[in-house]
Protein backbone atom coordinates (compact mmCIF):
# COMPACT_ATOMS: atom_id res chain seq x y z
CA UNK A 1 0.00 0.00 0.00
CA UNK A 2 1.16 3.54 -1.28
CA UNK A 3 0.59 6.99 -0.04
CA UNK A 4 -1.15 7.60 -3.26
CA UNK A 5 -3.35 3.94 -2.07
CA UNK A 6 -4.19 5.88 1.12
CA UNK A 7 -5.06 9.40 -0.86
CA UNK A 8 -7.08 7.83 -2.87
CA UNK A 9 -9.43 6.44 -0.61
CA UNK A 10 -8.70 3.84 1.80
CA UNK A 11 -11.18 3.75 4.21
CA UNK A 12 -10.64 6.11 7.53
CA UNK A 13 -10.85 3.41 9.65
CA UNK A 14 -8.18 1.62 7.73
CA UNK A 15 -6.28 5.03 8.82
CA UNK A 16 -6.69 4.98 12.00
CA UNK A 17 -5.91 1.20 12.55
CA UNK A 18 -2.35 1.75 10.52
CA UNK A 19 -1.64 4.79 10.71
CA UNK A 20 -1.04 7.06 7.70
CA UNK A 21 1.15 4.66 5.70
CA UNK A 22 1.34 1.28 6.55
CA UNK A 23 4.46 -1.10 6.54
CA UNK A 24 4.49 -4.95 7.67
CA UNK A 25 5.38 -5.21 11.16
CA UNK A 26 8.39 -7.28 10.57
CA UNK A 27 10.13 -5.14 8.41
CA UNK A 28 12.22 -2.06 9.29
CA UNK A 29 14.25 -1.16 11.91
CA UNK A 30 11.67 -2.17 15.17
CA UNK A 31 11.62 0.56 17.85
CA UNK A 32 9.20 1.02 20.57
CA UNK A 33 5.87 1.23 19.21
CA UNK A 34 6.72 1.50 16.16
CA UNK A 35 7.82 5.62 17.11
CA UNK A 36 10.03 7.83 15.62
CA UNK A 37 13.39 6.93 17.33
CA UNK A 38 15.35 10.02 18.78
CA UNK A 39 18.37 9.60 20.65
CA UNK A 40 20.04 12.74 20.49
CA UNK A 41 18.78 14.83 23.27
CA UNK A 42 18.89 17.78 21.45
CA UNK A 43 15.97 16.42 19.23
CA UNK A 44 13.60 15.52 22.49
CA UNK A 45 11.65 19.04 21.90
CA UNK A 46 8.23 18.88 21.91
CA UNK A 47 8.30 14.93 22.78
CA UNK A 48 5.70 14.14 25.75
CA UNK A 49 6.33 10.77 27.21
CA UNK A 50 9.87 9.21 26.33
CA UNK A 51 10.14 5.69 25.65
CA UNK A 52 13.37 4.55 26.60
CA UNK A 53 15.14 0.80 26.89
CA UNK A 54 17.65 0.49 30.25
CA UNK A 55 19.59 -2.55 29.39
CA UNK A 56 20.87 -3.45 32.84
CA UNK A 57 20.78 -6.40 34.70
CA UNK A 58 23.30 -6.23 37.08
CA UNK A 59 21.31 -6.31 40.34
CA UNK A 60 20.13 -9.57 39.86
CA UNK A 61 20.10 -12.38 42.29
CA UNK A 62 18.96 -15.31 40.53
CA UNK A 63 18.84 -15.90 36.60
CA UNK A 64 20.22 -13.08 34.59
CA UNK A 65 19.60 -11.68 31.14
CA UNK A 66 17.01 -9.03 31.68
CA UNK A 67 19.94 -6.49 30.28
CA UNK A 68 18.23 -8.25 26.72
CA UNK A 69 14.89 -7.54 27.80
CA UNK A 70 14.55 -3.65 26.00
CA UNK A 71 15.57 -5.51 22.58
CA UNK A 72 13.16 -7.95 23.00
CA UNK A 73 10.18 -5.51 24.09
CA UNK A 74 11.26 -3.36 20.83
CA UNK A 75 10.32 -5.86 18.97
CA UNK A 76 7.09 -7.33 19.94
CA UNK A 77 6.27 -3.62 20.10
CA UNK A 78 5.42 -3.99 16.60
CA UNK A 79 2.72 -5.91 17.03
CA UNK A 80 0.87 -3.25 19.51
CA UNK A 81 -2.32 -1.22 18.04
CA UNK A 82 -2.94 2.25 17.39
CA UNK A 83 -6.16 2.57 19.50
CA UNK A 84 -6.96 0.80 23.05
CA UNK A 85 -10.15 -1.11 22.13
CA UNK A 86 -11.58 -1.23 25.74
CA UNK A 87 -10.83 2.35 26.80
CA UNK A 88 -10.80 3.97 23.70
CA UNK A 89 -7.62 5.70 24.20
CA UNK A 90 -5.73 6.51 20.96
CA UNK A 91 -2.19 7.32 22.36
CA UNK A 92 -0.30 8.43 19.35
CA UNK A 93 -3.27 10.75 18.38
CA UNK A 94 -3.21 12.55 22.16
CA UNK A 95 0.26 12.58 23.19
CA UNK A 96 3.46 12.79 21.07
CA UNK A 97 5.55 9.92 21.88
CA UNK A 98 9.05 8.88 20.61
CA UNK A 99 11.72 6.11 21.39
CA UNK A 100 14.67 7.72 22.93
CA UNK A 101 16.81 4.86 22.69
CA UNK A 102 18.77 3.51 25.41
CA UNK A 103 20.42 4.58 28.37
CA UNK A 104 24.19 4.85 27.94
CA UNK A 105 25.73 3.03 31.27
CA UNK A 106 29.39 3.19 31.59
CA UNK A 107 29.23 1.52 34.77
CA UNK A 108 28.31 -1.87 33.44
CA UNK A 109 30.39 -3.59 35.43
CA UNK A 110 30.25 -1.50 38.96
CA UNK A 111 26.56 -1.65 40.22
CA UNK A 112 27.07 1.75 42.41
CA UNK A 113 27.94 3.75 39.06
CA UNK A 114 25.37 2.13 36.66
CA UNK A 115 22.83 3.29 39.13
CA UNK A 116 24.50 7.03 38.95
CA UNK A 117 24.64 6.63 35.25
CA UNK A 118 20.74 5.62 35.16
CA UNK A 119 20.09 8.59 36.90
CA UNK A 120 21.67 10.79 35.33
CA UNK A 121 20.25 10.32 32.17
CA UNK A 122 16.58 10.44 33.32
CA UNK A 123 17.63 13.94 35.19
CA UNK A 124 18.04 15.08 31.52
CA UNK A 125 14.61 13.29 30.33
CA UNK A 126 12.65 14.69 33.40
CA UNK A 127 14.14 18.10 33.07
CA UNK A 128 12.74 18.09 28.95
CA UNK A 129 9.27 17.83 29.97
CA UNK A 130 9.40 14.36 29.02
CA UNK A 131 7.41 11.18 30.77
CA UNK A 132 9.44 8.38 30.71
CA UNK A 133 7.99 4.83 30.06
CA UNK A 134 10.81 2.65 30.32
CA UNK A 135 11.64 -0.97 29.23
CA UNK A 136 14.00 -2.75 31.54
CA UNK A 137 16.04 -4.22 32.81
CA UNK A 138 16.07 -5.34 36.28
CA UNK A 139 14.51 -3.86 39.09
CA UNK A 140 16.81 -1.92 40.55
CA UNK A 141 16.68 0.87 37.52
CA UNK A 142 13.77 1.92 39.23
CA UNK A 143 15.63 3.52 42.22
CA UNK A 144 17.65 5.70 40.33
CA UNK A 145 14.60 6.77 37.80
CA UNK A 146 12.44 7.35 40.86
CA UNK A 147 15.53 9.66 42.20
CA UNK A 148 15.36 11.97 39.15
CA UNK A 149 11.73 12.28 39.20
CA UNK A 150 11.52 12.97 42.52
CA UNK A 151 14.31 15.46 42.43
CA UNK A 152 12.93 17.37 39.70
CA UNK A 153 9.42 17.46 41.31
CA UNK A 154 10.86 18.37 44.43
CA UNK A 155 9.07 15.66 46.41
CA UNK A 156 8.75 11.57 46.61
CA UNK A 157 5.98 9.93 44.32
CA UNK A 158 3.86 7.90 45.01
CA UNK A 159 3.42 4.43 43.47
CA UNK A 160 1.56 1.45 42.02
CA UNK A 161 3.51 -1.58 41.84
CA UNK A 162 2.70 -4.73 40.25
CA UNK A 163 4.94 -7.83 41.50
CA UNK A 164 5.41 -11.27 43.25
CA UNK A 165 7.80 -9.36 45.33
CA UNK A 166 7.76 -6.16 47.50
CA UNK A 167 11.56 -5.46 46.43
CA UNK A 168 11.76 -3.86 50.13
CA UNK A 169 14.36 -5.93 51.50
CA UNK A 170 17.66 -5.27 53.18
CA UNK A 171 21.55 -5.50 51.71
CA UNK A 172 22.49 -8.53 50.05
CA UNK A 173 26.17 -9.71 49.52
CA UNK A 174 26.98 -6.71 51.50
CA UNK A 175 25.21 -4.50 48.87
CA UNK A 176 22.13 -2.22 49.17
CA UNK A 177 22.09 -1.79 44.89
CA UNK A 178 19.84 -5.09 43.88
CA UNK A 179 17.16 -5.68 42.43
CA UNK A 180 15.12 -7.16 45.78
CA UNK A 181 15.72 -3.60 47.34
CA UNK A 182 15.19 -0.79 45.12
CA UNK A 183 12.08 0.68 47.04
CA UNK A 184 13.82 0.65 50.37
CA UNK A 185 16.47 2.84 49.13
CA UNK A 186 13.93 4.90 47.45
CA UNK A 187 12.33 5.72 50.47
CA UNK A 188 15.47 6.41 52.25
CA UNK A 189 16.34 8.54 49.70
CA UNK A 190 13.01 10.38 50.43
CA UNK A 191 12.24 9.67 46.49
CA UNK A 192 9.36 7.42 47.01
CA UNK A 193 6.41 8.61 49.82
CA UNK A 194 5.71 4.72 51.45
CA UNK A 195 2.18 5.98 52.47
CA UNK A 196 1.22 6.06 48.57
CA UNK A 197 2.47 3.13 47.71
CA UNK A 198 0.58 -0.12 47.14
CA UNK A 199 2.04 -3.41 46.36
CA UNK A 200 0.00 -6.09 44.33
CA UNK A 201 0.81 -9.95 43.53
CA UNK A 202 2.63 -10.60 46.37
CA UNK A 203 3.73 -14.30 47.46
CA UNK A 204 6.80 -16.73 47.34
CA UNK A 205 9.20 -17.60 49.83
CA UNK A 206 11.09 -14.35 49.94
CA UNK A 207 8.47 -13.05 52.66
CA UNK A 208 10.75 -12.55 55.40
CA UNK A 209 12.75 -9.89 53.88
CA UNK A 210 9.82 -7.61 52.97
CA UNK A 211 9.55 -5.99 57.06
CA UNK A 212 10.41 -2.93 55.69
CA UNK A 213 7.33 -2.74 53.32
CA UNK A 214 4.83 -3.09 56.38
CA UNK A 215 6.85 -0.92 58.87
CA UNK A 216 7.48 2.11 56.54
CA UNK A 217 3.37 2.19 56.07
CA UNK A 218 3.21 0.01 52.35
CA UNK A 219 -0.05 -0.97 51.31
CA UNK A 220 0.96 -4.39 50.99
CA UNK A 221 -2.01 -7.22 48.83
CA UNK A 222 -0.86 -10.19 48.61
CA UNK A 223 -1.99 -12.49 46.10
CA UNK A 224 -4.71 -14.14 47.77
CA UNK A 225 -6.02 -11.16 49.65
CA UNK A 226 -6.36 -9.87 45.62
CA UNK A 227 -8.17 -12.99 44.58
CA UNK A 228 -10.41 -12.56 47.73
CA UNK A 229 -11.33 -8.31 47.35
CA UNK A 230 -11.61 -8.78 43.43
CA UNK A 231 -9.77 -6.99 41.06
CA UNK A 232 -12.33 -3.59 41.03
CA UNK A 233 -11.82 -3.46 45.03
CA UNK A 234 -7.94 -3.61 44.40
CA UNK A 235 -7.61 -0.91 41.93
CA UNK A 236 -10.03 1.05 44.36
CA UNK A 237 -7.87 0.80 47.02
CA UNK A 238 -5.24 1.48 44.58
CA UNK A 239 -6.64 4.93 43.60
CA UNK A 240 -6.99 5.86 47.32
CA UNK A 241 -3.83 4.65 48.23
CA UNK A 242 -2.05 7.45 45.88
CA UNK A 243 -4.83 10.22 45.56
CA UNK A 244 -4.02 12.87 43.19
CA UNK A 245 -0.58 13.29 43.85
CA UNK A 246 2.00 12.28 41.15
CA UNK A 247 2.03 8.52 40.99
CA UNK A 248 4.94 6.14 39.55
CA UNK A 249 3.80 2.61 37.86
CA UNK A 250 6.18 -0.39 38.52
CA UNK A 251 5.44 -3.02 36.53
CA UNK A 252 7.72 -6.52 37.13
CA UNK A 253 6.37 -9.28 34.98
CA UNK A 254 7.05 -12.00 37.28
CA UNK A 255 3.37 -10.57 39.22
CA UNK A 256 2.05 -12.59 36.15
CA UNK A 257 1.72 -16.03 36.69
CA UNK A 258 5.03 -18.25 35.15
CA UNK A 259 2.45 -19.24 32.51
CA UNK A 260 2.74 -15.80 30.81
CA UNK A 261 6.04 -14.73 32.44
CA UNK A 262 8.18 -17.68 31.84
CA UNK A 263 11.16 -15.38 30.63
CA UNK A 264 11.72 -13.80 34.25
CA UNK A 265 14.40 -13.64 36.56
CA UNK A 266 12.61 -14.89 39.70
CA UNK A 267 9.15 -16.80 38.34
CA UNK A 268 6.86 -17.44 41.31
CA UNK A 269 3.86 -19.79 40.39
CA UNK A 270 -0.08 -18.45 41.25
CA UNK A 271 0.18 -14.63 39.94
CA UNK A 272 -2.35 -13.09 38.26
CA UNK A 273 -3.12 -13.20 34.60
CA UNK A 274 -2.29 -11.22 31.72
CA UNK A 275 -5.66 -10.00 31.03
CA UNK A 276 -5.95 -8.89 35.21
CA UNK A 277 -2.94 -7.48 34.98
CA UNK A 278 -4.99 -5.22 32.07
CA UNK A 279 -7.54 -4.57 33.52
CA UNK A 280 -6.28 -3.58 36.43
CA UNK A 281 -3.77 -1.02 34.37
CA UNK A 282 -6.64 0.02 32.52
CA UNK A 283 -8.47 1.24 36.16
CA UNK A 284 -5.22 3.82 36.88
CA UNK A 285 -7.17 6.04 34.44
CA UNK A 286 -7.18 9.55 35.44
CA UNK A 287 -4.21 9.12 37.63
CA UNK A 288 -1.28 11.50 38.07
CA UNK A 289 0.88 9.38 36.11
CA UNK A 290 4.77 10.68 36.08
CA UNK A 291 6.40 7.89 34.92
CA UNK A 292 6.62 3.78 34.38
CA UNK A 293 8.51 0.89 33.55
CA UNK A 294 8.37 -2.77 32.84
CA UNK A 295 10.86 -4.73 34.35
CA UNK A 296 12.50 -8.26 34.97
CA UNK A 297 11.99 -9.86 31.24
CA UNK A 298 14.52 -12.12 30.58
CA UNK A 299 14.67 -13.48 26.69
CA UNK A 300 16.78 -16.20 27.28
CA UNK A 301 14.11 -17.70 29.24
CA UNK A 302 11.58 -17.19 27.77
CA UNK A 303 9.41 -19.34 25.13
CA UNK A 304 7.76 -17.94 21.83
CA UNK A 305 8.21 -14.40 23.06
CA UNK A 306 5.31 -14.95 25.52
CA UNK A 307 6.65 -12.81 28.16
CA UNK A 308 7.99 -9.98 26.13
CA UNK A 309 4.90 -9.71 24.03
CA UNK A 310 2.96 -9.47 27.49
CA UNK A 311 5.43 -7.15 28.80
CA UNK A 312 5.29 -4.60 26.33
CA UNK A 313 1.78 -5.23 26.11
CA UNK A 314 1.41 -3.84 29.68
CA UNK A 315 3.90 -1.00 28.50
CA UNK A 316 1.29 -0.16 25.69
CA UNK A 317 -1.33 -0.07 28.48
CA UNK A 318 0.84 2.38 30.46
CA UNK A 319 1.38 4.29 27.64
CA UNK A 320 -2.43 5.18 26.98
CA UNK A 321 -2.73 5.76 30.54
CA UNK A 322 -0.28 8.70 30.20
CA UNK A 323 -1.56 10.23 26.72
CA UNK A 324 -5.28 9.97 27.95
CA UNK A 325 -3.50 12.17 31.27
CA UNK A 326 -1.90 14.28 28.34
CA UNK A 327 -4.61 14.49 26.19
CA UNK A 328 -7.17 16.13 28.62
CA UNK A 329 -4.48 18.43 29.37
CA UNK A 330 -4.05 19.74 26.15
CA UNK A 331 -7.47 19.87 24.93
CA UNK A 332 -6.80 17.03 22.30
CA UNK A 333 -9.61 14.54 23.50
CA UNK A 334 -13.32 15.76 22.06
CA UNK A 335 -15.89 14.67 24.86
Amino acid sequence: MSDDDIDRGVPEARKLAWGAVYKPRYSGVATFMRQELREDPDAWDGVEVGLIGAPFDGGVTNRPGARHGPRALRDQSTLMGRVNHQTGVRPYDWAVSADLGDVPIEGVYELDRAIDDIEAFYAKVVAAGVVPLTAGGDHSITLPIMRAISKHRGGPVGMVHFDAHCDTGPELFGHKHHHGGPFRCAVEDGALDPRRTIQIGIRGPAEALWDFSYDSGMTVIHIEELYAMGLDAAVARARDVVGAGPTYVSFDVDGMDPVYAPGTGTPEVGGFTAFEAQKMLRGLMGLDIVGGDVVEVSPPFDTANITALNGVQMMWEMLCLMADRIGREKGRIET
